[in-house]
């Protein structure tokens, strides 16, 4: 986990998908957990949402509230 990789989920977009254009950090956890069962993308977005997934799993989803409140005020 790195800053970048935290702004990444608060700021790209599911690029495919039933939650295609969804922010990363609101996708469901529902949606994430499918993931982590079938198997993430072998990419840069897989990497991301298997992130997204352990921090929803592990119930942090608040440490991405003060990046999102300073991405508002840029």
């Amino acid at each position: 986990m790195t800053p970048e990789s935290l702004e990444k989920l608060v700021t790209m977009k599911m690029p495919f998908g039933k939650h295609a254009g969804t922010i990363l950090c609101d996708l469901p956890a529902n949606y994430l957990s499918w993931f982590a069962r079938e198997g993430f993308p072998k990419s840069e977005i897989g990497q991301l949402l298997q992130l997204m997934h352990e921090i929803d799993h592990n119930n942090l989803r608040d440490l991405l509230k003060p990046i999102q409140a300073s991405r508002r005020l840029t």
